[in-house]
């Protein structure tokens, strides 16, 4: 017999503390719960987009850190209903730097995969900064991410076709990462105060710092996926079709996909229609 609910307990990345939420198998769509206040998922609004992406309710009751890695899996399984996620914290656990414990999870509640109710209904490009994103209309999901850092990453690229084990074996396991040097300019501006080095990858110049688990050949690539596909998730996505982003970024991704849908380049259906 499957559990009704999962509970995942752990360090949270920004805020430096031990946190936890409570996954529920519960009738109709995914909606969010913290500490009395419930808000579903679709209208849940993006209030910070730096080094994670931070989500509030309308009405300013509800607000979230961290939400991506488990947003991803949601979007990596084709999970859009029959999820209450619960927490009475400011921000989501780390877990494993990615979501393979989130996905582990969602799988543990035998949740049902569907379709995704967003879909690319024509050709369009969009730039932000550095970023850009090209959208081509399709009959399944293909996403493909490009991207070029300073040493010792250069340039990786990584796709994924929208299969719900090939997520698992090599896009939920890839980890956030960063730079050595940017540490203290994080921590000035609130964040990463919990960097546990056994689940992030850490470079400097030559590679992983020590006590950080090598990069795995394409795992920056694999990651900064990993971040688009939850974003998208959150606007009810991955979409049906094709979408090819070069340099993509928190803040330039939810941007985008609001003007893509203001634009109709993509378009929401009835979840299960």
């Amino acid at each position: 017999m499957q559990p009704l609910a999962v509970e995942l307990h752990g360090l949270a990345l920004h805020l430096g503390e031990l946190v936890s939420l409570r996954l529920v198998a519960s009738p109709g769509p995914v909606v969010v719960e913290q500490r009395g206040a419930t808000c579903a998922l679709a209208d849940l609004r993006v209030i910070r987009s730096d080094r994670g992406v931070t989500v509030a309710s309308p009405d300013g009751r509800m607000r979230v850190d961290l939400v991506e890695h488990l947003l991803a899996a949601l979007g990596g399984l084709g999970v859009h209903r029959g999820l209450r996620i619960c927490t009475d914290d400011a921000e989501l656990p780390l877990l494993d730097g990615g979501a393979l414990r989130f996905a582990e999870a969602l799988r543990a509640l035998d949740l049902p995969a569907e379709a995704p109710p967003l879909r690319v209904t024509r050709e369009a490009t969009f730039t932000r900064g550095g970023s850009v994103y090209r959208f081509s209309p399709g009959p399944s999901v293909s996403l493909d991410v490009a991207v070029r850092f300073r040493a010792p990453v250069g340039e990786e690229q990584a796709c994924w076709a929208g299969d719900a084990e090939d997520f698992v074996a090599r896009i939920a396991p890839a980890r956030t990462f960063g730079w050595v040097d940017e540490y203290e300019a994080l921590r000035a501006s609130g964040r990463a105060a919990g960097v546990d080095l056994e689940r992030v990858l850490v470079f400097d110049d030559h590679g992983a710092v020590p006590g950080c688990p090598p990069a795995q050949a394409g795992e920056v690539a694999r990651h900064k996926l990993l971040d688009l596909l939850g974003d998208l998730t959150l606007h009810g996505g991955p979409p049906r079709g094709a979408v090819r982003a070069l340099a993509p970024g928190h803040t330039a991704t939810h941007a985008v996909v609001r003007e893509a849908l203001d634009q109709g380049v993509l378009a929401r259906a009835e979840v299960g229609g």
